[in-house]
């Protein structure tokens, strides 16, 4: 039991001291902060992200929640940038240069460089009176008071606090260029957020032979095509058109009502007027007319032609929601 609280308290420890290094971070959203968001969004290049050490995975990470935001960007080793890297830079690129100390020899021989090329540098950096702080064009400050490392070694809270300034530039320049949902799922086509908002009717139905019996059709054949075709119900059409449709709770209430079960017919126990959807009608929409009107199957149709049934759970089965 000792063991245990020692753990969660230690744990515990971590996490106040990382939170309070990102709230600390709101007192530095100064003009800096705001002249790197308004020079990002006025460029014609990409963001250039570099750094060393755990800054450089940081910077990884940054580079994905910009691209993914709307703002094009990518990586560049501090270290591989000595090295031929370096022609990755683009004349209208801003380069923004992670590091807590801003001191290490790889910064400190690549500055001079990257200045040369007349890019706009930036740095996030956590100790403004460092070789990187002195020579930038502008400073994101990121400074922390104290690591979540015992030893006040280790980057814990520093680079915690680099990814939280890093994601708040772009969440700031996300809004600033009205990135907003349909954006965002173009870049994310396979997530649930993009298939909600591409996937339709035609992409989840994959029926060659759609449950159908017509007006006439006799209830043994009918519960046998419901069965057979595994939608939980089957649509009546007549002649090409949707007459109706026959769930499995049609059935049910049927037995209710006493009829002679010999002679009765689809047309004697369908619903009339049917919820239908055309083919092209984004899945969600299904969805939410499924779940307002308290069913579960939608018919489908294409040029006002029966298609199929799709029923709820093969939306869900697509992870769409």
């Amino acid at each position: 039991m000792e063991h245990h609280e020692a753990i969660t308290a230690s744990a515990r420890k971590t996490l106040l001291l990382e939170a309070a290094s990102i709230e600390g971070l709101t007192k530095y959203l100064d003009e800096g902060f705001v002249q790197t968001v308004e020079l990002i969004n006025r460029s014609n290049g990409r963001v250039v992200f570099t750094g060393i050490g755990k800054s450089a995975n940081i910077a990884n990470k940054l580079v994905a929640t910009f691209n993914s935001t709307g703002t094009p960007a990518l990586f560049m080793h501090a270290a591989d940038a000595l090295h031929g890297d370096l022609g990755l830079v683009q004349r209208d690129d801003v380069i923004i240069c992670i590091s807590k100390s801003g001191n290490s020899p790889e910064i400190k021989a690549l500055l001079p460089l990257l200045k040369s090329l007349g890019n706009t540098v930036v740095a996030m950096v956590g100790n403004l009176e460092s070789f990187l702080a002195q020579r930038a064009h502008l400073i994101v400050n990121t400074t922390v008071e104290k690591e979540a490392c015992p030893n006040n070694l280790a980057p814990t809270s520093s680079t915690t606090a680099q990814l939280a300034m890093g994601d708040a530039l772009a969440i700031c320049l996300m809004e600033l260029n009205g990135f907003g949902e349909k954006d965002f799922a173009r870049f994310h086509p396979g997530g649930a957020l993009g298939k909600r908002l591409y996937t339709t009717l035609a992409d989840i139905l994959r029926e060659d032979d759609p449950p159908a019996v017509l007006p006439h059709t006799p209830l043994k054949a009918v519960i046998i095509e419901i069965s057979q075709k595994r939608k939980g119900a089957t649509a009546v059409v007549d002649e090409g058109r949707i007459a109706g449709i026959i769930t499995d709770g049609d059935i049910r209430r049927m037995l209710e009502r006493n009829l002679d079960l010999t002679r009765t017919t689809a047309n004697d126990i369908m619903s009339p007027s049917p919820k239908s959807m055309p083919s092209d009608a984004l899945a969600v929409d299904a969805f939410s007319l499924m779940e307002a009107n308290s069913i579960t199957q939608v018919l489908v149709t294409e040029e006002n032609k029966y298609k199929g049934i799709v029923h709820l759970h093969d939306i869900l089965r697509e992870g769409i929601f």
